[in-house]
């Protein structure tokens, strides 16, 4: 029996154990996302390395997760201990991540190690790096720099093998523009970089991400997972999420808390969707005579809320007919009768 096996067909087995592999190290984020495939990718390739890694993107983009995965990519032997370092005084950061001796200061009365040493062969995760204080800045330079520090009180020489990882949500460009951030520190961090993108820029994962946490709350609360109609989800995915996944995830728990046990209902959204909603607020009829420069037709106003609710849900007739309170039957022979709509964002759905 030949056992032997073709070039392309070891290629393709080599390429279906890097997918599986793959989503195993990544299955803490839920995605099926283009960007997120690519940054996975990228954390794959400077897993092994040691230099320092920056995380940026705003908040509730999941930053944490991605440094946990990072770590756990490396391969490394130690723990990934992570610390917030926003509104930490100076001191207060260097005894949190230098330790102290005993009788360093007032009330030091034993030995405290700090997360350097606890993150000794692993990961030392920097959470806010935008929010640190300049003497702060210039230690964690030097400790990037030399992999040196001492303990408060102490004059003995400690090395550090924990590899570091920050992220933050600030401008750190507009930061170091106005000196609040110092400029030799951003590129000791930025080795490497990655940048998350918004919820909103990876609308297609939301119906996952509701599954997800739909789950989750049902079985946290002890009920059945409740059924969401896809007419929801397609508003959930226009709705703007400023929070991101954690304001998305805070969203989904409380429907679930407060819904009957196996049905869920979701506040009305924050988005131009409710606005455009004539079942949940009135048009406003003297934004229309501006746009118009006089008071529009009843037959103009239709034309206008119509393309306005295609350009809002994207072209999606589904969501756009949910918009405007009507069925999509209704509004798909409104698009055929008129030349007048914009066609060119018509899609199905």
């Amino acid at each position: 029996m030949n056992f032997s096996v073709s070039h392309n067909e070891a290629f393709i087995q080599l390429e279906n154990r890097e997918i599986k592999d793959r989503s195993e190290l990544f299955t803490p984020i839920v995605t099926h996302d283009r960007k997120m495939q690519t940054i996975f990718r990228y954390i794959e390739a400077i897993a092994p390395t040691s230099q320092a890694v920056m995380i940026t993107g705003e908040t509730g983009t999941g930053k944490e997760l991605v440094a946990r995965s990072l770590h756990d990519a490396s391969g490394r032997s130690g723990d990934f201990v992570s610390v917030n370092v926003a509104g930490l005084e100076d001191i207060m950061f260097s005894d949190t991540l230098f330790g102290h001796c005993r009788g360093a200061y007032t009330g030091a009365d034993r030995e405290r190690k700090g997360l350097i040493e606890t993150a000794a062969g692993g990961t030392l995760f920097l959470d806010e790096i935008g929010d640190l204080n300049n003497a702060s800045q210039i230690k964690l330079l030097r400790l990037l720099q030399e992999d040196e520090y001492y303990s408060l009180g102490s004059d003995k020489k400690m090395k550090s093998s924990a590899r570091v990882l920050v992220a933050t949500n600030s401008n750190l460009e507009a930061l170091m523009a106005s000196a609040s951030f110092r400029t030799d520190l951003y590129y000791r961090l930025c080795s490497h970089h990655i940048h998350l993108p918004a919820l909103r820029e990876r609308r297609n994962d939301i119906p996952l991400l509701v599954d997800y946490f739909m789950t989750k709350a049902a079985k946290e609360l002890g009920r059945p997972i409740p059924k969401i109609s896809a007419d929801t989800l397609e508003l959930m995915k226009l709705r703007e999420f400023p929070g991101n996944i954690r304001e998305l995830k805070g969203v989904v728990f409380n429907a679930v808390a407060v819904s009957k046990p196996g049905t869920v209902v979701f506040p009305q959204p924050n988005h131009a969707v409710t606005q455009l909603s004539s079942q949940n607020h009135p048009v406003d009829f003297s934004g229309l005579a501006l746009t118009f420069g006089r008071m529009p037709t009843l037959d103009e106003a239709e034309v206008y809320l119509i393309n306005d609710a295609l350009r809002v849900s994207a072209g999606n007739q589904q969501a756009a007919a949910l918009i405007l309170g009507i069925t999509r039957q209704a509004l798909n022979k409104r698009l055929k009768r008129d030349s007048r709509y914009n066609h060119l964002l018509v899609r199905g759905h």
